[in-house]
Parts: C-alpha cells; sequence; structure tokens
C-alpha cells in the first residue's frame, strides 16, 4: 500500500529535474529503501514537505518576474480536459478504474510473476485505450466523475511504471516479492535502482542506474 520510489528530488531541496517543481512524501524517492517502516512516512513528510516548501518559496523570491503562460498551451490542455463531456454514450472512468484495481490487486500484488506482471501490462495498454475515449456528463462543479476521467491518465501512467520495474527487477527485495525470484540478489541488483523516464519517443522508458556511494558521514554510523 506504499510506492517505495518515487520522483527523484534533490535531498536538501526536494527539487526535482524540472525547474520549479518540488515532490515530497510517498511520491518523491529514495528515503526509505526498499520497505517502509512503520510510521516512518510521517516523520519524512514533516521533515521533507518542510524543505520543499523553504525549497519552492526561495526559488520563487529569486524570480525576477513570473513567467508569462502559452495561451494556446493552456487553450489546448483546457480543451483536452473538458473534451470528455463531448463524448455522449461514451463509456464511463468507474468501470475502466475498477478494472485497472482489479488488475492491480491481482496481478501486480503482494506476491508476483513475470507472467503476471507482463499480462498486467498488457491490460494496461486496453485500459489506456478507453480511457482515451472516456465521457462524462453533468457540471464541471463538484463533478467526481470528471475528476476520474482526468486522474486516469496519472492512474494508468503509475500502474505501467509499477508492473513495468517490477518485472525488470527480477529478484526479492524488501516490499517486492518475485515468486519466480526468490530471495535477494545481491549480485545483480544489490547496487541499482530502476529507473522509469520519458524517453525521446514521448514512451516511457525502463533503465537501471547504479546506485550513489553512501556519504562517509553516513557510513561511519553503520559501522559503530
Amino acid at each position: 500500500h506504499y510506492i517505495m520510489g518515487g520522483i527523484r528530488v534533490d535531498a536538501d531541496t526536494a527539487a526535482t529535474t524540472v525547474p520549479g517543481l518540488y515532490a515530497a512524501g510517498e511520491c518523491a524517492g529514495g528515503m526509505h529503501g526498499a520497505n517502509r517502516l512503520g510510521g516512518n512516512s510521517l516523520s519524512d513528510l514533516v521533515v521533507f514537505g518542510r524543505r520543499a516548501g523553504l525549497g519552492a518559496s526561495e526559488d520563487a523570491a529569486a524570480q525576477a518576474s513570473a513567467p508569462e503562460a502559452d495561451d494556446a498551451q493552456v487553450e489546448e490542455i483546457v480543451a483536452d480536459m473538458r473534451a470528455p463531456f463531448d463524448r455522449d454514450g461514451a463509456e464511463g472512468p468507474y468501470d475502466i478504474q475498477r478494472d485497472l484495481q482489479e488488475t492491480m490487486h491481482n496481478l501486480v500484488g503482494i506476491i508476483r510473476t513475470e507472467s503476471e506482471l507482463l499480462e498486467a501490462q498488457e491490460r494496461i495498454e486496453g485500459y489506456k485505450g478507453r480511457a482515451a475515449s472516456v465521457g462524462v456528463y453533468g457540471h464541471q462543479q463538484y463533478n467526481p466523475g470528471w475528476h476520474l476521467a482526468i486522474d486516469l491518465q496519472a492512474l494508468l501512467t503509475v500502474s505501467e511504471a509499477t508492473a513495468r520495474a517490477a518485472n525488470v527487477r527480477q529478484e526479492s527485495r524488501g516490499g517486492h516479492t518475485r515468486d519466480d525470484y526468490p530471495g535477494p540478489n545481491d549480485a545483480e541488483w544489490g547496487n541499482k535502482n530502476v529507473v522509469i523516464r520519458q524517453g525521446a519517443d514521448g514512451e516511457m522508458e525502463v533503465t537501471t542506474s547504479p546506485l550513489p556511494e553512501m556519504p562517509a558521514d553516513l557510513q561511519e554510523l553503520f559501522e559503530e
């Protein structure tokens, strides 16, 4: 029920690699390793939430002026968000959400296998096609169906990233349990992270990255 991973951020400011964007809490990666201990998420949020707020305020104060919005880009985004209202008779978002929840629970849950993770990825591709033509009705104010229709894109992206990363890591470690790869494989996976990023073609790209060297002051704590 907790993502042991997330957006790469600077430890001191919680800044991401996107200028002006900050992340803290469960959506930010690098704090809990392979398994979060109970209660640690709250201290994580308090400490790094404060750092994110301070970092964002310092960044804003350093700006000579606010950047101008691209009107054409804004209009395009607004049109995309309102598009579900124009699709009379289209499938609603709740059916897609239910199917995605069942897939993630049954195939990308506590015990994982390659065959089930690949099946989950195939199903998610189908849900992405359905979500692209989802329809809603009613008003724009206080419309949870519309909110879900917008959220589906993020839900599907995170679900795909989780399934693909879990399939790439061919070992069991912490909260990640592979029935087909029982136990950790330190020689192959003990020194690397699985990294999800957007590739040059705009599609999701899965790679690995070596773990950074532990700072000397932290290493001393482990050796005491």
